[in-house]
């Protein structure tokens, strides 16, 4: 994957085929550490420990439909280009959390992408799932909470393309705020 803003919609996916009713994304950079680093925590069915240690196999997956999934094995490659890794900790009924960490100035790091659009639509195509996203850059921090949104939106469907416009701008304003990551 060119960004890893998909890599976060990928892992995030595997989350809601998973049941996942709540899903919090972490992401950290520090510019001192030269980090970057996301962590995907759900309450989805969680894997056994047997099936933890597969998922980086290529020619593993849980789906039917097709007997690969590169999701998992992608993003490890991604992470080890550029001296990160992949960490993943699962329980079954309990859910799953799935970390990656970067080398920020590495050269061979993919930018970080349009988290903007990744959230808004994850947020949109699945409004019955709560999203937490916190984002910090160096310190500083942005958070948002669709169930805060739900409530202050009283009874106007998060779907709404209003809803989802003011969404974009809000993302997009907070994350000029506390800074973008390149």
């Amino acid at each position: 994957m060119r960004e890893i803003s998909l890599h976060i919609l990928d892992i995030v996916q595997n989350s809601i085929a998973a049941g996942a009713s709540r899903i919090a994304i972490s992401v950290t950079a520090s510019t001192a550490d030269d980090m970057l680093m996301f962590c995907i925590t759900d309450n989805g069915k969680g894997m056994p420990p047997d099936l933890v240690g597969k998922v980086t196999d290529p020619f593993v997956t849980t789906r039917t439909t097709r007997r690969i999934g590169l999701g998992i094995p992608l993003l490890m490659a991604a992470a080890n280009q550029c001296g990160g890794e992949v960490n993943i900790q699962s329980e079954v009924g309990k859910g799953t959390r799935v970390c990656a960490t970067f080398v920020l100035s590495h050269i061979d790091r993919a930018p970080f992408g349009d988290i903007a659009s990744t959230l808004v639509n994850l947020i949109a195509g699945n409004p019955g799932i709560t999203f937490v996203y916190e984002h910090s850059v160096d310190g500083s921090t942005f958070r948002l909470d669709t169930d805060e949104i739900n409530a202050k939106l009283d009874g106007v469907p998060i779907y709404n393309a209003d809803v989802i416009r003011w969404l974009r701008d809000y993302i997009n304003q907070s994350l000029d705020q506390v800074g973008r990551i390149s």
